[in-house]
């Protein structure tokens, strides 16, 4: 399963909430939820132990939008519009976080 997170980890529980209840797949950050992806957030604990058991992903436009290009948590993968797609695609079931 792909979880999508667009929202700032800072402003909604919605990464909060994904990683309390996924199981498996892998995330992908995008808009504002990139945020989640910046070393030295508050986030980057859950991120890192998100990753033990799942693969996280952020969308690089909106990385390089919000300035975070070289805060990037190691073993966040960057993708661009396409991999964004191919990731949809691939996935059997897809489920964004509001």
């Amino acid at each position: 399963m792909l979880h999508i997170i667009n929202k700032s980890p800072f402003e909604r529980n919605s990464l909060d909430s994904c990683l309390r209840i996924a199981q498996g797949g892998a995330v992908l950050l995008i808009e504002d939820g990139v945020y989640a992806a910046g070393k030295g957030s508050a986030a980057e604990a859950k991120i890192k132990q998100a990753m033990a058991g799942m693969k996280v992903y952020a969308l690089g436009p909106d990385v390089a939008a919000r300035g975070l290009a070289d805060r990037v948590i190691d073993g966040v993968t960057l993708v661009d519009y396409a991999g964004f797609v191919d990731l949809v695609a691939e996935s059997t079931n897809v489920q964004s976080w509001l």
